[in-house]
């Protein structure tokens, strides 16, 4: 970036060349390639691999996501805190990146199975590193500008990042698995090997392009060092008590990311056992969970300026609902056609990718807003604070789904379930998802920053500092 910079520029409403929006983005996909394993398959390889009840992975999951409760606003205090030597955020990329990535490698290694002691300390070592990732990469948003239309091109591109990730996961691992294993046309292979082997070619992948967010990322929107001094882990619980716009957001997170964990951890039994279903067709079936972010995520600025920012989440969140209908109701059919699922799955991610993909860049608005109500801008405390609100959604997803498969009797054995089995699969796949998002359009109906208001409040807010 050139150093002449404007005068509202040099106000902090920076813009950004496209070669530092893709390496901010690379950090949200580094984050799926190692993360999103994880949330999407690790249940599964837990249960029919390793040898776990769904009962004792539901517990295990519980206190793992308690820990991070805890965990979190330590996290945020430390680094709105602490300024390390490379950069007040991105430095933790570099500091944790490997840690993470070996942890996440570990999860899948079968070779203490079934071990519960060395799965909790493997599943539960990952998740309190993903945070010491995820808390500073989430701050580092809101670091490099104020500018309200740059973050929605930088949340857009970011989440087409996040997306491309997706995809490799979600399409791409089942068939990654399927090829080690040799077996491309079976169901979802369980050769234990073919899977640690896969989750360490993507966690390597993963902690390369956490070194290239580092280096394309610049830190020019950040708190006074003076200013914090005096930052302690209380200030999480006082700025969310005094911060309106971050309640709802917050509640936002839980209900989004609550959604996302019950459906997206049921796609694999979906497919296996409702669908009957090859490595192949769950392949593009989980692929469908991310190609439309190709499609519309490069669009979101064009249609926040045409129809609002509440009104796209209206339309996109009863965009998922709808489409969580129709796969209810095709499932349903005697001999369900696989392309419908396809088309349904298509529509439901198309809302799910654009609603819980612009809802990131409502976070730098809401540390925004904290900074022009007491002064402080403390983006780790924030980000820590959403971050806790988004894991609480993940423990209720990951206690919700395993708790379910038990109740319903699922059998890990067999690819024919009982009806019974295969209408709690459909649960989680529709049912639960769809309450989910209607909650979540109610929630967000009350959030009261638009574009005018977070504007004048960031003037206002360097026209103070100046």
């Amino acid at each position: 970036m050139t150093n002449d910079l404007s005068p509202i520029e040099q106000k902090g409403f920076y813009k950004l060349s496209w070669l530092q929006r893709i390496g901010f983005g690379s950090g949200d996909m580094a984050q799926n390639l190692i993360f999103q394993v994880i949330c999407t398959y690790l249940l599964f390889f837990y249960t029919d691999i390793y040898g776990l009840t769904p009962s004792a992975v539901a517990i295990m999951f519980l206190v793992g996501n308690v820990a991070n409760v805890i965990w979190d606003p330590i996290v945020g205090a430390l680094i709105d805190k602490n300024n390390p030597r490379y950069g007040k955020y991105r430095s933790y990329l570099l500091y944790v990146g490997i840690p993470l990535s070996g942890f996440a490698i570990l999860c899948f290694y079968n070779g203490f199975a079934p071990s519960l002691i060395y799965a909790y300390v493997t599943y539960i070592a990952m998740q309190l590193l993903y945070t010491f990732i995820n808390v500073p990469y989430g701050a580092l948003n809101s670091s490099l500008t104020r500018d309200t239309n740059e973050i929605t091109i930088l949340t857009s591109v970011r989440m087409f990042m996040a997306n491309l990730g997706g995809l490799a996961v979600n399409s791409g691992l089942p068939l990654f698995i399927a090829l080690i294993a040799g077996a491309p046309s079976d169901s979802l292979p369980k050769d234990s090997s073919a899977w640690f082997v896969t989750m360490t070619i993507y966690a390597i992948v993963g902690f390369c392009l956490l070194v290239f967010c580092f280096t394309q990322c610049k830190e020019r929107v950040v708190m006074d060092q003076k200013d914090t001094e005096n930052v302690k882990v209380s200030d999480l619980w006082m700025e969310f008590l005094r911060n309106r716009p971050l309640r709802i957001i917050a509640f936002f997170f839980i209900t989004a990311f609550a959604m996302m964990s019950v459906g997206n951890a049921a796609g694999a039994y979906f497919v296996n056992s409702n669908l009957h279903g090859t490595a192949e067709q769950l392949s593009l079936f989980m692929a469908l969970g991310s190609l439309p972010a190709f499609i519309f995520m490069p669009l979101v600025p064009a249609i926040k300026r045409k129809v609002g920012k509440k009104n796209m989440f209206y339309i996109f969140l009863g965009m998922a609902i709808l489409g969580m209908i129709l796969l209810y109701i095709i499932s349903k059919m005697e001999n369900p056609s696989m392309y419908m699922v396809y088309i349904a799955q298509f529509i439901k991610s198309t809302g799910v990718i654009v609603a819980t993909g612009y809802m990131w860049a409502l976070v730098p608005e809401v540390i925004s807003y904290g900074e022009y109500t007491s002064g402080k801008r403390i983006s780790g405390i924030v980000n820590a604070l959403t971050g806790l609100f988004f894991k609480a959604g993940m423990t209720f997803g990951s206690i919700v789904g395993p708790a379910v498969l038990g109740f319903v009797g699922y059998k890990s054995d067999v690819i024919d379930q009982t009806p019974f089995a295969e209408e709690g699969i459909l649960w989680l796949v529709c049912v639960i998802p769809a309450v989910l998002l209607l909650l979540a359009m109610w929630i967000i109906s009350k959030y009261e920053l638009e574009d005018d208001v977070i504007d004048k409040i960031n003037q206002e807010i360097e026209a103070r500092n100046k």
